[in-house]
């Protein structure tokens, strides 16, 4: 039902301006408590067997929405009504800005894939963060919170202003992400060289720590599938030194190869999401994870269009999975079937247990 109404309707529209009228219709059903009600009981079942422990929170599930989709944390209970185990919003930059000039989204269909070009467009963490201490939970949800950089500042500036949004958001999140791997914000991927996420991972994570001292908020870094393999490798052992909790992988892609849309679609700039993105993706997760092993959270996202897509980041080595663009292309029941193929797998398979599950395959690999 939802492909035919997305074929007839949607694809007829401007992809953000879809975006923003889907946008609206789940936060207005969010907001209707019969309504929600009736939506969460269809749209997200619980697993028992699917229950999922990452940097010491528990959640209902292993699978999350990817940042870019809530960007000013206005939508967090309608997502997890619609069975989002745990919701990343952002990216959230220092100071509010409105982005890159529009048109700056753009649907591949016959790759299944989006190009986006945004550019960060955000209210700010100032606004972000008071948005998120008066929010009164409706549903029980991981909330993680992504920050990047302001797009006026300049690069030697850059880890000051990733810790004014630590300041501001760190006490209201779940986890906090660092994004250095945007290819929308003019310098941002530079800072994925360890000379430089060092210095920035350091004083966020002092940040976080002064802010907040009665917990521990766990901290990620999610880096670009462009990266080459030894640069994977150097982020890995970085993070392992710096005793971070996570890393995502990965963003968009740069790239443009084996796509079949027309050319004055793949010509567009900004980062590639969705299913071209899937083996970069596992590629680099499964590097990760020979890695660094089991001592730190991997998020896998990236390509992410079914439960077979989730099952096999698990498998790479995931503790966490995440999706976005085939949430355009897939609507409401998104999450659901996921979840559903997500138990069916882990209920055929010899693992007792989703943990058990992690990094399965790479480990045997490696044998």
């Amino acid at each position: 039902m939802y492909k035919l109404f997305f074929r007839l309707f949607f694809t007829r529209m401007d992809p953000e301006q879809a975006h923003h009228l889907a946008f609206r219709w789940i936060r207005l059903a969010a907001r209707v408590p019969v309504l929600r009600t009736f939506l969460a009981a269809a749209l997200a079942p619980r697993y028992k067997e699917l229950r999922t422990e990452a940097f010491g929170l528990r959640m209902h599930g292993p699978f999350g929405l990817a940042a870019g989709f809530d960007k000013n944390a206005v939508a967090i209970d309608g997502m997890a009504m619609l069975g989002f185990d745990h919701v990343e919003i952002g990216t959230v930059t220092g100071e509010p800005q409105p982005g890159n000039p529009r048109k700056r989204l753009f649907r591949l269909v016959q790759d299944r894939a989006l190009i986006n070009r945004m550019g960060f467009n955000n209210d700010g963490s100032a606004a972000v963060a008071a948005r998120l201490h008066a929010r009164v939970p409706v549903f029980r949800t991981v909330v993680g919170v992504n920050i990047g950089k302001t797009k006026v500042v300049p690069e030697a500036e850059a880890a000051a202003d990733y810790v004014k949004s630590t300041e501001r958001l760190a006490r209201h999140a779940d986890y906090l992400v660092a994004n250095v791997s945007s290819p929308n914000t003019p310098g941002l991927r530079n800072l994925q060289a360890t000379e430089s996420l060092r210095p920035l991972l350091t004083a966020v994570r002092e940040a976080a720590d002064r802010t907040v001292t009665d917990r521990r908020v766990p901290l990620l870094v999610k880096i670009a599938p462009d990266l080459a393999d030894e640069d994977v490798d150097a982020v890995a052992d970085l993070a392992v030194e710096l005793g971070l909790d996570g890393i995502i992988a990965t963003n968009t892609t740069i790239a443009r190869e084996g796509l079949k849309s027309p050319a004055r679609l793949t010509g567009e700039t900004g980062g590639l999401s969705g299913a071209p993105l899937k083996e970069r993706s596992l590629e680099v997760l499964r590097r990760l994870y020979a890695r660094v092993g089991d001592r730190i959270t991997l998020v896998g996202v990236g390509g992410v269009e079914n439960a077979e897509d989730a099952w096999q980041r698990i498998l790479a080595g995931a503790t966490l999975v995440q999706g976005y663009s085939a949430f355009v292309y897939e609507g409401p029941f998104y999450a659901r079937a996921v979840h559903k193929g997500l138990a069916a797998r882990l209920n055929a398979s010899p693992y007792a247990t989703l943990a058990e599950a992690v990094g399965a395959d790479t480990r045997k690999a490696a044998v």
